[in-house]
């Protein structure tokens, strides 16, 4: 196996392990639970899933080097709001909203490649561009703006420990 071909298996095992981590993740803010376990998890593999992103061969800039650079950017601030700041106050929909744009970005990534590598979707939209994907992804973001809105209002940890 080619170290190219490892470093794809890696990088889609990890991304396919932060997907599982924010569904827990996900289901943990809507229901209003703290889910330490499941937060560090989707954080860890999510962080290496981007980094390692951008190991591939450059061939350009592509609109998987723009959704790294966006997730670089939101990582950050998400990270600094759960574990220097404790989701306190301001920090509490900052981390929201930021694990949950990460989460979508991972999931808008799956879509993608599943529609360009699972060959009865690719049969369905072979060039990536027709309708069946965009809907999809519709179907994506409004669920996760509907997550988002829901654990906005009923998400409120309680430190413990800390």
């Amino acid at each position: 196996m080619s170290g190219l071909a490892a470093l794809t298996i890696f990088h889609v095992i990890l991304s396919l392990i932060a997907i599982i981590a924010g569904v827990a993740l996900a289901r943990g803010l809507i229901s209003g639970q703290r889910s330490d376990r499941w937060t560090q998890i989707f954080m860890v593999t999510t962080a290496i899933t981007v980094l390692t992103g951008f190991v591939f061969p450059y061939h350009g800039f592509t609109p998987g080097i723009g959704v790294g650079i966006v997730c670089v950017l939101v990582f950050i601030p998400t990270a600094l709001a759960r574990y220097r700041f404790q989701m306190a106050g301001l920090w509490r929909p900052v981390f929201i909203v930021g694990a949950l744009a990460l989460f979508y970005f991972n999931c808008l990534v799956f879509v993608v490649q599943s529609f360009q590598k699972i060959p009865p979707l690719n049969a369905l939209a072979p060039t990536g561009g027709e309708p069946i994907v965009g809907i999809v992804q519709a179907v994506v973001f409004i669920a996760f703006l509907v997550v988002g809105f829901f654990s906005v209002r009923r998400f409120r940890p309680i430190m413990a420990g800390f």
